[in-house]
Formats: C-alpha cells, structure tokens, sequence
C-alpha cells in the first residue's frame, strides 16, 4: 500500500489566487478513482526554497491519498496536468509504501 501527497498552491506562478472549483475537481477525482482523500486544507502551510540567492515562500495545500498499488506514469500524467491547470512550473507528487497497522 501506498500513500500518495499531492502539494497544491494557493496562488498561480503570476500570485493570482486560484479558483476553489479547482480544488473541488481534484478532491472529486480522487474520491471517484481511489474511493477517498484526506484533504489538509484549514490553515495553509508554508512552503519555502532556495532558488539561486533569493527564498521563494509559497502557500499550500496538501491532499493524500492511500493506493493499494502503484501506477507511476498515471501519476506523472496527471502530474503534468495539474501543473497547466494550476499554473506552475513544477507541483510535488510523492509516494510512501505504507504498512497499515
């Protein structure tokens, strides 16, 4: 078993918000194909990275997802797509192998 992150931002590469009907879509999807998510979505948390000699802040979201099974090229696909849906250069898309206790 797998848990799956999907880390979304708050705001698009140019700082506009991004329409909540997004969000909806992604929670719809993963519900409709992996029959759950768990969405952390009360108080954003703070990402930040060095990119050359400046710090980059972002606001995100983080919405999981456990899979029995893993199909890499879906979630690179989709990856992508989410990437142009979202307006970003990159998303983070990471998988755990998980043991249920």
């Amino acid at each position: 078993m797998y848990l799956v992150q999907i880390i979304l931002p708050l705001y698009d590469n140019e700082g506009r918000k991004i329409d909540a009907a997004l969000y909806r879509e992604v929670k719809e999807l993963l519900v409709e194909r992996f029959g759950g998510v768990t969405a952390f979505t009360r108080s954003p948390a703070e990402g930040l990275w060095q990119q050359g000699d400046r710090v980059q802040k972002d606001e995100v979201l983080l919405y999981e997802v456990m899979v029995e099974s893993m199909d890499p090229a879906w979630w690179r696909n989709w990856r992508q797509e989410l990437e142009a849906r979202f307006g970003q250069q990159e998303l983070v898309v990471r998988a755990h192998p998980i043991e249920l206790l």
